[in-house]
């Protein structure tokens, strides 16, 4: 089969990648979307170790952006879809082999029946996948038309759907949330301010309390609700930074509205 006939009977998808410095992982991320995939884009934001290098000798295209905030980068990166279609996954994702084989099905089956596909996010912690819990099956907007954008903040960021019909999927996505507890507690924590200053700078405020409120729901939820604690010490330890986080971000926004 040569080259032209091989990129035509792939869907007719562009797989999209933002990244930074993300070599020890990406080319996991790339190589689940190549065999699904005419054409895979990584954005690039300034890279200083081989994640440019990596991605370029697995077939992807890599462009270079200077970081602007989520949103925007996802957004610039989309533009440069050349597919109806777009996958969007982050470098610590990637997609296992029935994954792909479902993903196909849905092209060749009801693709045209939405506007949007929910993926299966399943979230590792560690190495121990979650099997309980809100992060186990999150459904989340990556598979969608390459005409749809995210809304424009700076955290959370989300593809606006509006007007658009959004359906659920098959496929799972996997996650490899972080290289260490510290690693991923650092990002929640600039999350949590990135957050607080959002709602801060729409006068928002939380009374004392609220923090301690959040992550108590949020542990009942995952933990009690949905049963995160049969994930064992790996599911209580994921489980435990997040409701940290749901603290967090109370507790930053409280102080930020006292200085006001």
């Amino acid at each position: 089969m040569n080259p032209a006939t091989d990129i035509d009977a792939k869907p007719p998808l562009t797989g999209v990648v933002v990244a930074k410095n993300e070599g020890d992982r990406i080319g996991r991320c790339i190589a689940s979307l190549m065999p699904v995939c005419r054409e895979v884009i990584v954005l690039d934001s300034g890279s200083t170790d081989d994640t440019v290098a990596v991605a370029r000798d697995l077939g992807a295209r890599v462009e270079h952006r200077d970081w602007d905030g989520f949103a925007r980068q996802k957004n610039a990166a989309i533009e440069r879809a050349a597919q109806p279609w777009v996958i969007l996954l982050d470098a610590d994702e990637w997609l296992e082999s029935d994954a792909q084989v479902e993903l196909q099905k849905l092209f060749a089956g009801d693709i045209e029946q939405a506007d949007v596909w929910l993926l299966l996010r399943r979230t590792h912690w560690l190495g121990t996948p979650m099997r309980h819990g809100s992060f186990a099956h999150e459904a989340i907007e990556r598979l969608f038309r390459s005409d749809l954008r995210h809304a424009d903040i700076p955290v959370h960021e989300y593809l606006d759907t509006t007007g658009r019909t959004v359906k659920r999927s098959r496929i799972e996505l996997e996650h490899d949330t972080a290289r260490s507890a510290g690693e991923y507690r650092a990002k929640l924590e600039k999350y949590a301010l990135l957050w607080a200053q959002q709602r801060a700078a729409r006068g928002k405020t939380a009374w004392p309390g609220r923090g301690l409120l959040a992550a108590s729901a949020y542990a009942l939820k995952n933990l009690i609700l949905q049963g995160g604690v049969l994930d064992g010490k790996a599911g209580i330890a994921f489980h435990r930074e997040h409701m940290r986080y749901a603290a967090l971000k109370y507790r930053l926004l409280r102080e930020l509205g006292l200085r006001r």
